[in-house]
């Protein structure tokens, strides 16, 4: 049964809230009445922070994290091992990954992993400008921090033979985190260990 509306604007704006991520109709009608309940000057900060995130933030030109400058404060910090890269999935891994205070190196954000039947190729993540970054030199170890799902082990196996030549050390976090896991949803006492010891990268599962 469908839900009735007494305002078309109030219908809009419930559906541009359930298009969302693990937002369904009532938690979006909640998120929408909630707003309605506000001034207007808080309602107006929260559309235009939205609308100057999406306008103005920048992704950094050297690991592709999120950034307001053209190279992130990650990159742009001289106190950060710049011979070590942390190769992840995601935004959101970045910011585990430096909760657990244990890592002091470079990121470098695929921005998935490798999924054919999601329709997700090689070109389509930051693959080449990651070889592109080894091979320029500078660059000891390379540690491969993706999820330990069937995509992820594929997504290294696929970067281990990309950069077998290139003379770098590959490594890949200790399986303390349980196969299948996503890496945003680890404990950081867990993922802390399981970057701090590191396994060599064989390109066998």
């Amino acid at each position: 049964m469908n839900q009735q509306y007494p305002s078309i604007l109030l219908e809009k704006a419930v559906g541009e809230f359930s298009k969302l991520p693990g937002i369904g109709r009532k938690t979006a009608m909640r998120l929408v009445l909630h707003l309605l309940r506000q001034d207007t000057a808080t309602v107006e900060a929260f559309g235009n922070s939205i609308i100057t995130l999406k306008r103005e933030v920048k992704y950094c030109k050297v690991c592709h994290n999120i950034s307001d400058t053209e190279t992130c404060q990650i990159c742009a910090n001289p106190q950060r091992d710049a011979s070590t890269v942390c190769v992840v999935e995601n935004i959101r891994d970045v910011m585990a990954v430096e909760a657990t205070q244990q890592y002091r190196g470079l990121y470098h954000v695929l921005g998935g992993v490798i999924s054919p039947m999601d329709g997700v190729g090689p070109s389509d993540l930051q693959i080449e400008s990651l070889v592109q970054r080894v091979a320029e030199g500078g660059i000891k170890e390379v540690i491969l921090a993706l999820s330990t799902t069937m995509e992820g082990d594929t997504t290294n196996f696929y970067i281990y033979r990309k950069l077998d030549k290139l003379g770098v050390k590959l490594s890949v976090i200790a399986r303390g985190i349980s196969v299948g896991d996503e890496l945003e949803y680890t404990d950081e006492v867990t993922l802390g260990r399981s970057i701090v010891n590191r396994t060599p990268f064989t390109g066998t599962v």
